[in-house]
């Protein structure tokens, strides 16, 4: 059985809590960690979900939000079933199959 796993980025929702409603205002406060990003890449950070992050800024994250990594990433995981063949769209064969299977061949010898 497969699984199928995935996460939320839960940042902009412990800015809201924290008082912090854009990422201007984030950018200092990574700054007095020593983590030095761009508006830009904290902008990116703040509006989208991440697809790879340093556990640097990680763990400026949770001190600036007073919180802890699994607070800002919620995971999913889920069954995913396994596609099995169709049983009853199948083309019925025909009534008579036997005539339309190749027979053995038969060598005799040379006269």
């Amino acid at each position: 059985m497969k699984r199928k796993v995935g996460y939320t980025w839960r940042l902009r929702e412990f800015m809201a809590q924290h008082q912090i409603f854009t990422a201007t205002e984030l950018v200092p406060l990574l700054r007095e960690r020593g983590i030095d990003l761009s508006a830009s890449q904290v902008h990116r950070l703040v509006s989208g979900t991440p697809e790879r992050l340093s556990l640097q800024v990680m763990a400026a994250l949770c001190d600036i939000l007073s919180c802890t990594p699994a607070d800002l990433v919620a995971t999913t995981a889920e069954n995913v079933g396994v596609r099995k063949a169709a049983t009853g769209d199948l083309p019925t064969p025909p009534a008579n199959v036997a005539k339309l299977r190749p027979r053995a061949a038969r060598i005799l010898p040379d006269a």
